[in-house]
């Protein structure tokens, strides 16, 4: 036994050696500081067109978060989860991102960088989480878009149908579909093709330039407030007030089916409806005044969002009773219901739809370039994706790299996986966020916040809190995707990105002086 031992502890320096090599954890841990990121930012202001005000900001926000949440997935989540209590659904979701918004509304006033949440986690945190954000980040902006494309599908199909000009359904549908506790099956179509073109398209103008997609984003934000709107003031004289009994239908005995589990579970799939505002902080670099108007723009479009999503959860609820609500145009399904005086608004519901699932896309393809060209910054990405167009200023090379990849989700895959995919994703980044907030204000009091967030540590602690109760509440299917992807990364991370970071070069470089 003496021998065993003794060779154990000869051995002890080789093993800790290894794990030092490959797990060394001040290494994982290395953070940039603010002033290093400002400064590096500051070498990348004739790349980017500053071009963006408050006002496009908004307008940005309100296009990305008003889109599938509203015009597919309130039915869905009504029907099956919360019924009319789908309302508070939306409310306790909101929270959540009120609180998330607030810290990303400080960070972005603070550190005006494309990098979004992977960015102020690489502040507080260190690289490997912030690695970690940004692999998650994939799924919210790479997925979003896809998830969104498939519904924009859908409701392309019925518009076409109603002008009698039919889509075989082999080229309108994914090939795959996931049933829950069953597993994956072929369906026979080939592929999703409006979802495809779709993505192609806007993926176009996203490589042309940031002004004309805000301008084109700012039209079609428009078209689909006024929709939204017409039915909530039309819709009001089309309610019973008996579709809301019970307002929080009895739980079945299966958590998260109704009751009070219900309303949790409804806030964690409708969640899906708020992605969005934190898109905006990737595109800080692009925005004329962002300390100003990053603030702004992100509170002022969720707030608008979270009026509207709450006052058309009740007038869809009310005109139709939540058991019948399990379609994909549940809002196109309250317009018949309401009968031939309100006909007249099916049309214009469809193309309020097309035209806000539109802007969804084009807000998502936006974002994940960005990501990937700061990641790139910093060594953890090839290089290749640091480049920028030098005629529409844009970063033309990852913009199309997400645009192919998103193609081919959307053209194969159905909705609700990819929903649920999003729904996690974006809730991880979410705590995250919050986490990093409390961090900084620690690590660095001194800092320049322009904006700074109110009631720290304890919004941003109730941001986490219900951002993880909603992440608790999602399927068990769901959770194993997530470590899955996570696990990917990480192989990643280890194999390329931490030996390329540029920290860890530079950190090597003056160890050898």
């Amino acid at each position: 036994m003496d021998d065993f031992i003794r060779s154990r502890l000869i051995m002890w320096p080789f093993y800790d050696n290894i794990k030092n090599k490959l797990f060394p954890m001040n290494q994982l841990f290395r953070r940039k500081s603010v002033t290093i990121l400002l400064a590096e930012a500051s070498t990348d202001e004739h790349k980017f067109n500053r071009a963006l005000t408050a006002k496009n900001l908004i307008t940005l926000g309100i296009g990305a978060i008003i889109g599938t949440g509203i015009f597919v997935l309130t039915g869905t989540a009504a029907a099956n989860y919360a019924g009319p209590s789908i309302m508070l659904s939306f409310i306790f979701s909101a929270l959540g991102c009120v609180f998330a918004g607030l810290a990303y509304a400080e960070f972005a006033s603070m550190i005006p960088i494309a990098g979004s949440a992977y960015t102020y986690a690489y502040a507080t945190l260190g690289e490997f989480l912030a690695w970690i954000i940004g692999w998650d980040l994939i799924l919210e902006y790479l997925f979003a878009s896809s998830t969104v494309a498939v519904g924009w599908s859908g409701y392309f199909v019925s518009f076409l149908k109603d002008f009698h000009i039919i889509i075989p359904q082999a080229l309108c549908s994914a090939p795959f579909n996931h049933i829950p506790g069953q597993g994956w099956e072929r369906t026979g179509s080939l592929l999703n093709f409006p979802a495809v073109a779709l993505v192609i398209l806007i993926t176009a103008l996203l490589v042309i330039g940031i002004r004309e997609s805000s301008r084109f984003n700012n039209v079609i934000v428009i078209i689909k407030l006024v929709v939204i709107l017409l039915f909530i003031g039309f819709g009001i004289s089309y309610i019973h007030p008996e579709n809301w009994t019970p307002f929080i239908p009895e739980n079945t005995g299966i958590f998260g089916h109704f009751g009070i589990s219900g309303i949790f579970t409804g806030a964690g799939v409708i969640f899906f409806a708020y992605i969005g505002f934190d898109a905006l902080s990737t595109a800080a670099q692009e925005t004329k005044n962002p300390a100003r108007d990053m603030p702004i723009g992100i509170l002022w479009s969720l707030v608008i969002c979270t009026v509207l999503y709450v006052a058309v959860a009740a007038v869809l609820t009310g005109i139709v009773n939540y058991k019948d609500l399990n379609v994909s145009a549940p809002i196109a399904l309250a317009i018949d219901r309401a009968g031939d005086s309100l006909i007249w608004l099916r049309p214009f519901i469809k193309i309020g739809a097309l035209a806000g699932l539109s802007s969804v896309v084009l807000v998502m393809l936006m974002a994940q370039p960005r990501i990937f060209y700061t990641m790139a910054k910093d060594g953890l990405l090839p290089q290749a994706f640091t480049v920028v167009h030098k005629k529409y200023k844009t970063p033309y090379i990852t913009t199309i790299v997400t645009g192919a990849f998103a193609a081919l989700i959307a053209g194969l895959f159905p909705i609700a996986v990819l929903g649920e995919l999003v729904s996690i994703g974006t809730l991880l980044a979410f705590v995250i966020v919050c986490a990093g907030i409390i961090i900084l204000r620690k690590t660095d009091p001194d800092a320049v916040r322009p904006f700074k967030s109110p009631f720290v540590p304890l919004f941003p602690i109730l941001g986490m809190v219900i951002c993880l109760a909603q992440m608790a509440s999602l399927p068990f299917d769901t959770w194993m995707r997530l470590i899955i992807w996570m696990a990917i990364g990480m192989l990643i991370y280890f194999l390329y990105g931490k030996k390329r970071s540029k920290i860890f070069i530079n950190q090597d470089k003056q160890s050898e002086k």
